[in-house]
């Protein structure tokens, strides 16, 4: 009778199924496991295991699913054997196995998984067997194996008598290669659960110790012996210590040499066991701490690069023996004290504080911890979060074949315990060092979706070795940039350089000191990159364009109140002075964020940007833009000239270049459209950036920009900047030789072709000599950007065999005798070069794809009749064209004629080109009409210089777009702009069509002060015909008062208000207090009248808040009261009791005293007058000067 005859008459089969389904199972174990068997394997020649046979196998093999199952009495048909190779060919997605389950017990388990992590499924279920054995794998893995293939078996809680031995699985999972936490390069892998059952039958009742083993745990030491022999070292010795294990310390590969070390511990002693035998490495995933064990035939060694120190090395006679009990010593040691969660309120109080070179510096605390991993962060950065409030981070030691997976129960020993480490993380961190130990106590039981990966950040933590702050910030802006970068401006393998670039950019820290391995293993007490971390709660905070886009919208409105927008004594405007001061205000934050945001604003920390530069698209508004996946927004962006002060951005270099901008200033300009006193209004926001060029960080420049430091490299005589370093490291695929091999990780941006390009073109050197500003003409179906340039040629056009960019000028290019001039009209595409073209700079112009010289010569204007006008020829630039800024100026350029504040009020030309510094700026409603800039109709801008005198200037905004950076504080550089002179003999300027202004320098937009007044004297001001419009100081007692009127007005028209409006015709209910006087203040050289009005009378008359809001309420039954202290009231009799009250005032000393104006004398004063006299019976005629007139603008107490 054949063995198969013989197996089936072992078992009773119920019906045709049942004997199918044991004949499957003896010929899979005939074919697949008694060949694995019958190979010689190392550990394995044991008689009991090589001498089964199929029918032994397969009867254990269907015992051992009998005692499993609910219902012994029948077999487990629906469950199928598969192989190693089948599973791992045919079984994509990740799955459990478990044949004593029912169906209530596995709904049961399902629940229970998918409720401990909400938003995760349980892992499904398979009718699969898994049979095998357990072999030892490379670099100690423990591996199931059959005829047809291997898989990687993680176990909990291995036994070395499961190894080499014919095993099934009675519950595992399996992970297949695309499951979440497992790397695309590695197939996938089995997860033990419990213990599996040995097939071998006389292995059943237990194994007995091999030959030798008895006699080498008879002479097993204790730790306490052990330590003792470490110092007397004896050649050849061989000896056994027991003890529990007190840290396992994780699997390096040094060298090409691979090993580990644990310890062993009793009450008061500790032994460090170095396991570097290769066939030993599976020892790593037997012993865990707290666990009892004995170690045979060690040797005492002398471990180099650990100070010289002895330790315990294992030999190749060395057995494991785990569970280990000692029969004349009880190890009663207590397992180490385990933490289950922090409080993070004691956290902080407990860590002592240190400074280090201006850092604020911690110490962690090393602890135990157990929890369940419920998020996983990174798996390639080795982050995750236990129990949902306590972040880990495993990137200090090296990476583990298993990655953690959400739902892992982990233990972890010797765990740095760090405190808010980095504001984008938990507040409680855990850090394993190459003293931790990580242990899996119960695999995961739900699957979910692959996590962000960030593999390439742990091996420049390696190469770097920076400390635990920087790391997690780095992760976190890593996960960042894969949204707003990637695709569509990064490579997904440059995001881990580029993240660890900017961290390296805004961190400024120097390279960490080399790790010293063994110490940090075997040191007592212990020292790691871990134990100290510093803290920094106002990091930078990475946000993407379109986050920093909505958080400034949202909260524009919001931040505000309307009445903090009105001036000092706002509350006695009318409705057209306050519909003027409402209708717009502007919100200004840097990036250093000063002014202290609120809790719960997304601009909590210092925001933190990366994009790319870009001109505007023909549609957007005609300024740099910052770009990223998420979005675009405009920017005003200034840079160092060649002189060294500021000026517009003009080097075209900066385009394609991704960059960190760090310092800039976020604008917010709001736009109130409202009627006072309705309450309906319509809201407007205008959202841009304010920075210089010269704080960006260059992360991967454009090959013009490559171009541009490597002349700046030559210039300074071969000293390398950070940035011609940040090129050479840095530059882009597309600019080096092909082949080329890069030590440095590259950081490629996708934004289409790069390099020069072997195209033909012709080219133009040009001088930029004025600009136009940009206006809208209607082209086609719609409205299309259209700006001039007037320019100088400087050579003739020169054909290329590949574009030249921005390299330097040649000969050729400057070959002329005359130096023609040239008009260039830039519409629709390319007007977007707009942002860059400045009056005094040298462009190269480039038309692509063409060897025609005659594209890039001007045309001559034809009038009427065929008559040429006499203009410079005129050249249209086609929207595929390029311009390069050329820094390497060919010839002296000619700085266009800059006049002052200054000058424009003191000279006589029509049309003046100036420089100024806003103070004031005011919107001017067009509410009849809609216009091009969509928010205001046009702009009233108060410019200064340094002199202190002031100019109006008036822009016209109805056929152009709002231009962004007119705020208060900003240089601004008018030219095309027409002087013009009021009727009151004021000098102001207003802008044509074609008017440009541009941005020149950046101010501190918050707190906008122009420089002192000067002192003025009064005798001296009066006669001074040149110093009228200006504003100056004056200090002086004040004489008398002239005049002083209080009076309750309608705020809609201006007329005395009573109960109601004195004019029938005026519907308004409301009425504002509005308050003027008049005194006399002599400064010793002569005297002046000064006129007072608004907020400025209630110190005048030296009223608290209280007595000015009394005398406010006194006026309110009779509307008006007018003062003469020099003579008599017009409005009551000399018996009021109000009026007598005033005139002891403004005659009293509390009036009466030193004072400290600033005030502004009017563009007109009255010229000299007739007067006559009365003296008794006659009349004198003489000619009078008029009093100086002046109107306060300040006022302070001497």
């Amino acid at each position: 009778m054949d063995s198969l005859q013989l197996f089936l008459d072992r078992f009773r089969a119920r019906g045709e199924a049942e004997t199918i389904w044991l004949k499957e199972i003896f010929g899979f174990i005939s074919e697949h496991l008694c060949p694995e068997l019958s190979e010689p394997a190392p550990l394995a020649a044991d008689d009991a295991v090589t001498g089964v046979c199929a029918d032994q196998l397969s009867v254990c093999l269907v015992r051992k699913l009998q005692e499993n199952m609910a219902v012994t009495h029948v077999l487990p048909v629906s469950y199928r054997p598969v192989s190693v190779s089948g599973l791992l060919s045919l079984q994509h997605l990740a799955c459990v196995s478990n044949p004593s389950w029912t169906t209530n017990q596995q709904r049961a388990w399902e629940k229970e998984a998918e409720l401990s992590l909400p938003g995760h499924l349980a892992l499904p279920r398979v009718n699969l067997l898994l049979i095998g054995c357990l072999r030892e794998g490379p670099a100690g893995e423990w591996r199931l194996t059959d005829a047809s293939g291997s898989v990687r078996c993680e176990c909990l809680s291995p036994s070395p008598l499961w190894l080499n031995r014919p095993v099934f699985l009675p519950h595992w999972n399996y992970i297949p290669h695309n499951a979440p936490g497992q790397n695309q390069e590695v197939r996938g892998y089995v997860e033990l659960i419990g213990s599996p059952a040995l097939l071998c039958p006389d292995l059943e009742q237990g194994l007995a110790a091999r030959p030798g083993e008895g006699a080498g745990l008879s002479r097993a030491v204790g730790v306490r012996e052990a330590a003792g022999l470490l110092d007397n070292r004896t050649r050849g010795q061989r000896i056994s210590v027991f003890g529990l294990v007190g840290s396992v310390c994780p699997q390096l590969v040094v060298a090409g040499t691979t090993f580990f070390c644990f310890w062993l511990t009793d009450e008061s002693h500790t032994v460090r066991v170095l396991v570097k035998d290769i066939s030993r490495q599976w020892w790593t995933q037997c012993v865990y701490v707290g666990l009892s064990v004995c170690v045979t035939a060690l040797r005492v060694c002398v471990l180099r690069g650990w100070r010289g120190n002895n330790i315990l090395c294992v030999t190749e006679q060395s057995e494991l023996h785990t569970n280990y009990t000692h029969t004349d010593t009880l190890l009663d040691t207590p397992p180490p004290l385990v933490m289950s969660h922090v409080d993070n309120e004691d956290c902080e109080e407990v860590e002592p504080e240190t400074d280090k070179a201006g850092l604020r510096m911690k110490k962690s605390r090393v602890i135990s911890y157990q929890g369940t991993v419920t998020q996983v962060v990174s798996d390639g950065a080795g982050l995750y979060v236990i129990d949902r409030k306590v972040g880990l981070c495993l990137a200090y030691q090296p990476a583990t074949r298993r990655k953690l997976r959400a739902g892992d129960s982990v233990e972890l020993h010797h765990v740095h315990f760090l405190y808010r480490p980095c504001p984008d993380f938990p507040p409680s961190m855990l850090c394993t060092c190459l003293r931790s130990s990580l242990r899996v106590t119960a695999f995961s039981r739900v699957g979910g979706a692959p996590p962000p990966d960030s593999a390439g950040l742990p091996r420049l933590l390696l190469e770097k070795n920076t400390g635990v702050s920087e790391y997690l910030w780095t992760c976190h802006v890593s996960s960042q940039l894969a949204h707003s970068l990637v695709p569509s401006l990064l490579k997904q393998q440059s995001v881990s350089a580029l993240s660890w670039k900017l961290m390296e950019s805004v961190w400024r820290r120097g390279r960490g000191g080399r790790r010293d391995i063994y110490s940090e293993m075997l040191d007592e007490p212990h020292t790691c990159p871990l134990s100290q971390y510093s803290t920094d709660p106002a990091v930078h905070q990475y946000l993407s364009v379109s986050v920093l886009i909505g958080s400034l919208h949202s909260e524009c409105w919001s931040s505000v109140s309307l009445s903090s927008l009105l001036p000092p004594g706002g509350s006695s405007l009318s409705r057209s002075q306050l519909n003027t001061a409402l209708a717009w205000s502007c919100r200004t934050l840097t990036s250093a964020l000063r002014d202290g945001p609120r809790t719960g604003d997304a601009l909590g920390r210092r925001p933190l940007l990366v994009g790319l530069l870009e001109l505007p698209t023909p549609t957007s508004e005609p300024t740099v833009q910052l770009r990223d996946a998420t979005g675009a927004v405009a920017c005003v962006v200034t840079e160092t000239s060649r002189e060294g002060g500021q000026r517009a951005a003009f080097n075209t270099a900066w385009i394609g270049c991704l960059v960190c901008v760090e310092q800039f200033t976020m604008v917010t300009e709001r736009f109130l459209q409202s009627d006072f006193p309705s309450y309906q209004h319509l809201n407007q926001d205008k959202v841009y950036l304010q920075f210089s060029l010269d704080h960006l960080h260059i992360l991967s420049p454009s090959v013009a920009m490559a171009t541009h430091l490597g002349q700046r490299g030559e210039e300074l005589g071969g000293d390398v900047t950070e940035r011609k370093q940040t090129v050479e490291e840095e530059e882009m695929e597309g600019a080096t030789t092909a082949g080329r091999k890069r030590r440095k990780a590259s950081v490629t941006v996708t934004t289409g072709p790069v390099g020069g390009g072997f195209r033909p073109c012709v080219s133009l050197v040009i001088r930029v000599e004025q600009k136009e500003g940009v206006v809208q003409k209607v082209q086609g179906v719609g409205l299309t950007h259209c700006f001039s340039v007037r320019a100088a040629v400087v050579g003739p056009v020169v054909s290329w065999g590949r574009d030249p960019k921005n390299g330097p000028v040649t000969d050729r290019e400057t070959e002329t005798e005359r130096e023609d001039k040239v008009v260039l009209v830039l519409s629709g595409g390319s007007a977007r070069w707009f942002p860059l073209l400045q009056p005094g700079c040298f462009y190269r112009l480039t038309a692509p794809n063409t060897q025609d010289p005659s594209v890039l010569i001007g045309r001559g204007v034809s009038g009427q009749g065929g008559v040429e006008l006499h203009t410079d020829p005129t050249l249209q630039v086609r929207s595929n064209w390029r311009l390069h800024t050329l820094t390497r100026q060919p010839l002296q350029a000619l700085s266009p004629t800059v006049l002052s504040v200054s000058e424009v009020l003191d000279s006589r030309s029509d049309m003046v080109c100036f420089q100024a510094r806003v103070c004031d700026r005011i919107s001017l409603s067009d509410r009849t009409s809609s216009t091009a800039a969509g928010v205001c109709a046009g702009v009233r801008l108060t410019v200064w210089d340094q002199t202190g005198r002031t100019l109006q200037v008036y822009l016209d905004l109805s056929h152009t777009l709002y231009p962004s950076g007119l705020l208060p504080g900003n240089t601004l550089l008018l030219s095309g702009f027409q002087r013009r002179v009021s009727r009151s003999g004021g000098v102001y300027c207003r802008s044509l069509p074609v008017s440009c202004v541009t941005v020149m320098s950046l101010g501190d937009t918050s707190s906008v002060r122009p420089p002192p007044a000067p002192m003025m004297h009064l005798g001296v001001w009066a006669v001074g015909r040149e110093q009228s419009g200006i504003v100056g100081r004056v200090r002086g007692h004040v004489v008398c008062f002239l005049f002083l009127q209080l009076q309750w007005s309608c705020s809609l028209c201006g007329s005395l208000y009573l109960q109601t409006c004195s004019s029938s015709q005026c519907p308004s209910t409301s009425s504002v207090f509005q308050s003027k006087a008049k005194l006399v203040i002599d400064d010793g050289t002569g005297e002046a009248h000064v006129w007072f009005s608004g907020a400025l009378v209630p110190p005048l008359l030296g009223l608290a808040d209280s007595k000015w809001e009394g005398l406010q309420r006194a006026l309110r039954v009779r509307g008006h009261v007018r003062v003469y202290p020099r003579g008599r009231s017009l409005v009551c009799d000399s018996d009021d009791p109000l009026l007598h009250f005033l005139l002891c005032l403004c005659s009293s000393d509390v009036v009466c005293r030193q004072l400290s104006l600033t005030c502004r004398k009017p563009n007109q004063q009255r010229s000299e007058e007739m007067k006559r006299f009365s003296r008794g019976e006659r009349d004198f005629m003489t000619r009078v000067t008029p009093p100086l007139q002046l109107t306060c603008l300040h006022l302070e107490a001497v």
